[in-house]
């Protein structure tokens, strides 16, 4: 039997326009059988998104006002209750149940701390799922809900980060038994605990549930169902006329998605790339479109197939003789960026320099302390901070065999002027990074683009 598990992110079923959408799709492929859905997402009456109301509510306020939003609970509770409820008018749904419950779930609760942000978080997929699923009913679809705590999509007890356990992939198995044309529709983003508690996934957790079942299921493919058409060959928002990459191997979008390509969860990917189950990402506004494929490999027909571009960049460069020769002193180094909680993107060395790419978001309030635990635990002679930097990452499985596009790309720089301050090869030979100051990065990346993929 083949099997195809559709994941339609928040744009893809933020109102009743694009739900609909949704529903014609699913309707247009027999195959189409497991239907992840997402919570509803920002449209142009709701500037937040649903799921960020929800856990306004859940922290009493709290989750706006770090953002310097003014937002109060009962705002954010009026708007959840207005989404649905205009949603149910609009697809011509009976509201009155669904709202009833919905409003119960957010008024009459007894949960504290993480418990009650992992519930209120997960209400906004459950009701989405709920009230789609009646939709497509209505509308002639052999279409059943079903829900993570009834089939047993079982979270580690990390309620607002839970990881899947492997006992939901033996139940997801052993409940969608596919009778008839019978297809399933799934709210994403949360499961529950071993203790029957309601946990969340991170942000973007719909793609993992999706995942998951596709696994599970040993599914034929999985479209990931979004707001693009693709992965596309360079950011289209600097560069309007660039192409949607139509092949790309699991490897080549962690590169592009670790350097800003934030199209898909990595870890969705994960047990898809075990079983080589393809991943198709694709656009709910244009069905038409074939979109990207992500395959286990692909013949490298093109050497270059994406470049990244990641702002918003500080190199930390420390300077001590012979440091390359200390054994651990790259260790301890990594051991106090975590104790300060700062991520790591790159670390070029040589014999008595060693420069780490961090987020400089990363450094806002610790920079001084920092640099005085390095300088007290390394005994560095000097420690230069270099800001607002931008990664330029090329991708592409064939630059291993094709060296000759470091050429072409120091040269295009070099004939329009454009310097840079880094230039680093990764092992893998797959991805070449290139560190310019972030006031020319877009005519880095416009350079780089028009010389290594237009030609």
């Amino acid at each position: 039997m083949n099997i195809k598990v559709c994941k339609f992110g928040g744009s893809s079923v933020k109102d009743a326009s694009q739900i609909k959408k949704v529903f014609n799709i699913v309707k247009s492929d027999k195959n189409r059988r497991v239907i992840v859905v997402s919570a509803p997402g920002r449209d142009d009456k709701h500037n937040e998104k649903i799921t960020d109301h929800l856990l306004n509510l859940a922290t009493n306020g709290k989750h706006f006002c770090e953002q310097k939003i003014e937002v109060t609970t009962e705002q954010s509770l009026t708007a959840i209750l207005t989404k649905f409820d205009k949603l149910c008018d609009d697809l011509n749904i009976d509201k009155k149940v669904v709202l009833k419950k919905l409003e119960e779930d957010l008024i009459n609760n007894t949960f504290k701390d993480e418990k009650r942000e992992a519930y209120f978080l997960s209400r906004g997929e459950h009701y989405n799922a709920t009230i789609i699923t009646e939709y497509m009913k209505k509308n002639g679809l052999n279409v059943k809900l079903m829900l993570p705590e009834e089939f047993g999509f079982i979270l580690s007890s990390d309620y607002t980060d839970g990881k899947v356990q492997k006992q939901t992939h033996n139940n997801i198995a052993d409940k969608f038994k596919f009778e008839k044309d019978e297809m399933y529709l799934v709210p994403g983003f949360y499961g529950i605990t071993k203790d029957k508690e309601i946990a969340v996934m991170s942000r973007g957790g719909s793609d993992l549930t999706g995942g998951e079942l596709a696994y599970a299921l040993d599914a034929d493919i999985y479209e990931n169902w979004t707001d693009t058409n693709g992965v596309y060959e360079v950011d289209p928002r600097v560069i309007s006329d660039a192409n949607v990459i139509p092949r790309l191997t699991f490897k080549e979008l962690r590169l592009l998605s670790s350097k800003g390509f934030n199209v898909f969860h990595f870890d969705a990917m994960l047990n898809c790339k075990k079983s080589k189950i393809p991943i198709n990402i694709r656009n709910t506004n244009n069905p038409e479109h074939e979109g990207t494929i992500i395959l286990n490999e692909r013949v490298p027909m093109e050497d270059l197939v994406g470049i990244a571009k990641l702002d918003n960049m500080a190199s930390i460069h420390l300077q001590k003789d012979m440091l390359a020769d200390e054994i651990g002193f790259t260790a301890e180094l990594l051991k106090i960026f975590g104790e300060f909680g700062i991520n790591t993107y790159h670390y070029p060395t040589d014999k008595d320099d060693i420069a780490i790419l961090v987020d400089q978001e990363d450094l806002k309030g610790n920079i001084n302390k920092f640099r005085r635990e390095i300088e007290r635990r390394l005994k560095t002679r000097n420690i230069y901070v270099a800001y607002n930097l931008s990664v330029i990452t090329l991708v592409g499985i064939g630059l291993k065999q094709n060296t000759f596009a470091i050429v072409d790309a120091i040269t295009a720089l070099k004939e329009n002027n454009i310097s840079f301050d880094m230039f680093d090869m990764s092992p893998s030979k797959v991805s070449l990074h290139i560190g310019v100051s972030q006031n020319v990065a877009d005519a880095a990346l416009e350079t780089l683009y028009s010389k290594l993929l237009t030609n």
